[in-house]
C-alpha cells in the first residue's frame, strides 16, 4: 500500500480477499500506529521539546537524564520504565491546564501537515472512503495522542495512559506501555469492541510485527531493513509510505 504506479498514481493496497469476502463485501476496522507509521519522527520527543520550550525552567532537571539512560542501557533495557522517568523528568508536577494547553499547541503543529507523511493520509483517507472503522493505537502517552487521533477522524484512540494525582501530572504509567505484546492485547480487545469485523493494521517497527501477526491482514510499513527482514520471514507485506 502506498507505492505510487508509473503514471503517478497512488496505487493503494488492498488486502489480498478470500472468496467468501469477495461475495459478501464488509467493513474493515484499520489500525494505525503513530510513531514513524504516520508521522516522520518520535512524537513524544516533540512533545517534551514543545514543553520545555514553554517552561524552559524545567530544562533544569534534567541532570538526571543521563543516568536515566544509562539504567535503561545497562540493567533494565524496559521501554517503559524510561519512557516514564523522561516523562516525570520534563513534566512531572505540571497542571492539567498547561498540560493541555502545550497538547493543543502540539497537535495544531501536526496540522500543517509537515510532519505527517502523505502517503499514509491518502491510505487512511482511503480506509475512511471505504467506511472502514479506524483506530489509532500508540505506545505515545495519551498526554497528547487523542488529540493527534480526533484531528485525524480517527474514531478511538488505544495509548500508554499516564498517571494524575489530583490536578498535577504524576507520570508513572497507569497502563502496561502499549508496545510489542501489549499492542497485540489490545489488539484482541479492538476484536470485542468490533466482533466479526476483519481487522487491517499497520505498523513500522520490529515491535509492530507482533500485533501485525495477530492481524487478519498485517503491513509493516517504512520499516528498517532488519523489521522488513524479519517481516518478511513471518509472511508480513511491506511497503514505503516515504
Amino acid at each position: 500500500m502506498g507505492r505510487v504506479d508509473n503514471h503517478g498514481r497512488l496505487a493503494v493496497y488492498i488486502p489480498p480477499m478470500t472468496a467468501t469476502e469477495i461475495t459478501e463485501p464488509r467493513r474493515w476496522v484499520a489500525v494505525f500506529d503513530l510513531d514513524g507509521t504516520l508521522t516522520r519522527h518520535d512524537t513524544l520527543m516533540l512533545f517534551l521539546a514543545s514543553f520545555l520550550r514553554r517552561h524552559p525552567g524545567r530544562l533544569l532537571g534534567l541532570w538526571r537524564l543521563p543516568f536515566a539512560l544509562f539504567e535503561f542501557l545497562a540493567l533494565t533495557r524496559d521501554p517503559g520504565m524510561l519512557k516514564s522517568r523522561v516523562i516525570r523528568m520534563v513534566m512531572g508536577g505540571a497542571s492539567r491546564s498547561a498540560v493541555a494547553a502545550c497538547a493543543d499547541s502540539f497537535v495544531d503543529s501536526l496540522k500543517p501537515r509537515r510532519r505527517l507523511r502523505p502517503t499514509a493520509l491518502a491510505v487512511l483517507d482511503a480506509h475512511r472512503a471505504a467506511g472502514d472503522h479506524l483506530v489509532l493505537l500508540s505506545a505515545s502517552p495519551d498526554l497528547y495522542v487523542p488529540g493527534i487521533g480526533g484531528s485525524l477522524g480517527f474514531e478511538r484512540t488505544v495509548c500508554t495512559e499516564i498517571e494524575w494525582r489530583g490536578d498535577r501530572l504524576d507520570g508513572t504509567l497507569k497502563t502496561a506501555n502499549r508496545r510489542g505484546t501489549e499492542k497485540s492485547r489490545c489488539l484482541a480487545w479492538l476484536r470485542t469492541q468490533y466482533p466479526d469485523l476483519p481487522i487491517i493494521a499497520y505498523g513500522n517497527s520490529a515491535s509492530d510485527l507482533d500485533h501485525l501477526r495477530h492481524a487478519d491482514r498485517g503491513v509493516l510499513v517504512n520499516g528498517t531493513t532488519a523489521a522488513r527482514g524479519l517481516a518478511v520471514q513471518a509472511g508480513i507485506p511491506t511497503a514505503s509510505w516515504t
